[in-house]
This record gives C-alpha cells, sequence and structure tokens, in this order.
C-alpha cells in the first residue's frame, strides 16, 4: 500500500472541539445549507450553541470518528486511524479566515502553539503550518518565522478570499518574501468558496504574477481551482515551483478534466493529495479506487509533498 500524505487538515481532525464551534458563524451555517448540505452529515442537523453540553449533540455524531467535519477525539486516536488506513503523515494548519460581510473577525484563528503540541503529540506523523493575516502583516510573519525557527513548521496555508483579497495583492509579498527566505513551501485556497466569501478573488490566474515574481518560491493551489479548472491546470504545467492539492473535494467528485491532467505526464508530477477535514478514511479510499495509473497514485499520494515540502 502507497502511505499518504494530507497536505491539508485542521487542528480538529486531531482534537475535536479545539478552537471553539465555527458553525456558530453565519458563513459556515449558510455552507452547511448549501455547498456541504449532502454531505455535512451531522452536522446539518444542529450546531451545539457554547456552553451547551456535547450530550445535547445528535448520537451519530458521537459515535462517529473521523468522519467529514468530525475529526478525531484524541491525537492518539487519529494517529491509530492513520495505521489502519495508511496515512505516513498528516499536515495540518494553524488556519485562519475573515468573515468578510458578516462578522468582519476572524471566524477561524487556531493557534501556532496548539499545532505544535499536536506535531509532539503525534511523534513524527504531523507536519505544522502556519498561516497568515493580511490585515495584521508585521504580527503574521512574524508568527510565521517563529513557527518554522522555534517549532520546525515547513509550510504556509492561508486563505485569500475570506479577507476579500487576491493572491498577487502587495499585502501578501511579504509573506511571500518570508516563505523565500525560510525555504519553506506556501499554500493558497484558489477556487469558488464553499462558505458565502467573495469567488472571484480566487481564479488560480492570479498567481500567475507571484509565480513569476517569486520563481524559488514552492506555490500549492489548493482546493483543485474549481470551476476554473482550466486555469489551474496551466498553472501547475507552466511554472516549475507551482503545485495544486485536490483536497476539499471527495476524489470521486473531481472534474474529469482533472482527473486527465493528474493522470498524464503534464500532471503527474504536480498533483497533491488533501483531505480537508473531509475525512481521512472516505478521501483515501475514494482516491485509490480512482482509474489511474499507479505511478499517477504514487506521486498525487506520497512524492509530490515529499518534494514539494523538502521532507
Amino acid at each position: 500500500m502507497i502511505q499518504a500524505i494530507d497536505i491539508m487538515n485542521h487542528p480538529p481532525e486531531a482534537k475535536r472541539g479545539l478552537g471553539g464551534n465555527p458553525f456558530e458563524f453565519e458563513e459556515f451555517k449558510i455552507m452547511l445549507r448549501t455547498t456541504f448540505k449532502a454531505a455535512a452529515g451531522d452536522h446539518q442537523h444542529r450546531t451545539v450553541p457554547p456552553g451547551e453540553p456535547t450530550e445535547a449533540r445528535p448520537k451519530a455524531a458521537k459515535e462517529k470518528k473521523g468522519g467529514m467535519l468530525l475529526g478525531h477525539a484524541s491525537v492518539q486516536e487519529m494517529v491509530a486511524d492513520m495505521d489502519r488506513l495508511g496515512y505516513q503523515s498528516i499536515v495540518i494548519c494553524a488556519t485562519k479566515m475573515w468573515s468578510y460581510h458578516y462578522h468582519h473577525r476572524l471566524i477561524l484563528d487556531y493557534h501556532v502553539d496548539d499545532v505544535a503540541e499536536i506535531v509532539r503529540e503525534a511523534g513524527g506523523r504531523v507536519i505544522g503550518a502556519a498561516s497568515y493575516n493580511p490585515f495584521r502583516i508585521e504580527e503574521s510573519v512574524a508568527e510565521v518565522e517563529r513557527a518554522v525557527r522555534e517549532h520546525g513548521f515547513k509550510y504556509v496555508w492561508f486563505h485569500p478570499l475570506s479577507f476579500g483579497l487576491a493572491p498577487d495583492d502587495r499585502r501578501f509579498y511579504p509573506l511571500y518574501s518570508k516563505c523565500v527566505e525560510l525555504d519553506i513551501a506556501v499554500g493558497m485556497q484558489v477556487g469558488h468558496s464553499a462558505e458565502v466569501l467573495p469567488s472571484d478573488v480566487g481564479r488560480p490566474m492570479l498567481v500567475d504574477a507571484v509565480a513569476i515574481d517569486f520563481p524559488n518560491l514552492r506555490i500549492n493551489l489548493s482546493h483543485t481551482g474549481w470551476p476554473w479548472v482550466d486555469e489551474w491546470c496551466s498553472m501547475l504545467w507552466r511554472h516549475p515551483n507551482v503545485y495544486g492539492d485536490i483536497s476539499a473535494y471527495f476524489p470521486r467528485s473531481l472534474d474529469e478534466r482533472q482527473v486527465r491532467f493528474m493522470d498524464s505526464s503534464r500532471g503527474r508530477h504536480k498533483v497533491l493529495f488533501g483531505t480537508n477535514g473531509l475525512g481521512l478514511a472516505k478521501c483515501v479510499e475514494q482516491f485509490r479506487a480512482l482509474d489511474i495509473k499507479e505511478e499517477t497514485q504514487r506521486r498525487v499520494l506520497r512524492e509530490n509533498a515529499i518534494e514539494f515540502l523538502k521532507l
């Protein structure tokens, strides 16, 4: 079995409930009624308000582990699932997201120190990633440097859509420069937003100038770029330093153009596997069931991430 590396995940995968309940925010409430309606499962019925005991959560949510958006009760439970399902490593990010329309504040703000603790508890099976807030440039750049130098993080992943900014906005350039200095990779969401956030800034081609201006920066265009799949494929094909992950979509629902590109000599060495918290079992099992070459399976599940992150 080819050991998988999940390039895109969040702290609740390892410690359910860490960081509070994001589903109290309007962006996530609407997402569960729309783009995630069919797949969200237990979270569709109701969320647990702050202060309400977890026993109030639907029974299925308490019993099911490792499912979509549910994560694991502990790092040890997650590592056991990794062993069972054939995962070598999981990247967990101290994700930051801004509420562009409803709350005008950070609605996801995981802490680097919490991720560092998960990394320690996982005994080398988790790779730490920092995030970035372009409204707090100096503070965010300093946090990235601390995450790398003190905790050994190897990656930064950020969410430009939630801030309403394109990835070629000048407020992201200090981050790119710092990543080159530290020799770490950077990733960002591209494509439309599952939440009600501005999507036009997620067009993959908006990373074109960044890839040209920073030819030594390893860039991951996260979340497939859908519906601009052709732009996503073009960016990966054209730029030596640009990769792309298929997280946030179940593998059997990937656009057929993307699957063809991934299984071709043009894309095989540039696509990364990830789950984005949609369930370790479902995502890897569906990927292994795709009708693609064994070489593609090996590159996408594992080897491309090793090269991208310089593991």
